[in-house]
């Protein structure tokens, strides 16, 4: 299920993008609660613990605030797209009991047959379950399966108070026979072709030298 962390939080008073650099140097990282139907709240969070909370997906965290907790879930998160470093979050407003809609991360377990082709179609499923009670991920076996089998979203096993909001009958996995040395091959040299790449023919044998001199 979704860890529970505690994150302090205070209230942002400076905007702008000027604001935003002198919290991020301070190792903040600005951020909004909103949802509920309320005024949307600005804060300041700690970039360290923030990051580290973020790593699990779907993670639940407890905003301490100046009037008190509050539930939220990361929505939205902005990264540095060189360094990586968080530089906004977006956060919904939950209670305990609510039911929310968040993408679960799919996860094979278990082998295939042999000289089998294991085909992932979903990463990770729509569903709606309690705030408190999301699973961290779905465990899909593929132990055993042969070629031409294959498992929609409405086989795939909730935990108990989870709904599926994906379509059920969306491919989630398939299995397919592993593609022969020949056939790569014969794969690879029509794209090279259509690629315009010519193989060089591969050089002739010199004959043997008479073992009594030429």
């Amino acid at each position: 299920m979704a860890d529970q962390l505690r994150i302090p939080a205070e209230i942002r008073t400076e905007f702008g993008k000027g604001a935003a650099r002198r919290a991020r140097r301070a190792g903040k990282v600005p951020a909004v609660l909103y949802g509920h139907g309320s005024d949307p709240v600005h804060v300041n969070l700690p970039g360290h613990e923030l990051m580290l909370a973020l790593k699990n997906a779907n993670a639940l965290l407890t905003i301490g605030l100046p009037t008190g907790e509050q539930l939220a879930l990361s929505k939205a998160v902005q990264r540095d797209p060189i360094k990586g470093f968080l530089e906004h979050v977006d956060l919904l407003l939950v209670r305990r009991g609510e039911k929310v809609q968040v993408e679960v991360a799919i996860v094979l377990v278990g082998e295939a047959a042999p000289e089998t082709l294991v085909n992932q179609d979903l990463n990770t499923l729509t569903v709606e379950a309690e705030a408190t009670h999301i699973p961290d991920e779905l465990e899909v076996s593929i132990e055993g399966l042969q070629v031409g089998d294959h498992i929609a979203a409405h086989a795939v096993s909730l935990p108990a108070g989870a709904t599926l909001i994906t379509e059920p009958d969306h491919l989630v996995v398939s299995i397919s026979a592993a593609p022969t040395a020949e056939a790569l091959e014969a794969e690879m040299a029509e794209a090279e072709a259509e690629a315009g790449v010519e193989r060089e023919a591969p050089a002739a044998e010199e004959p043997a030298a008479e073992e009594n001199g030429e």
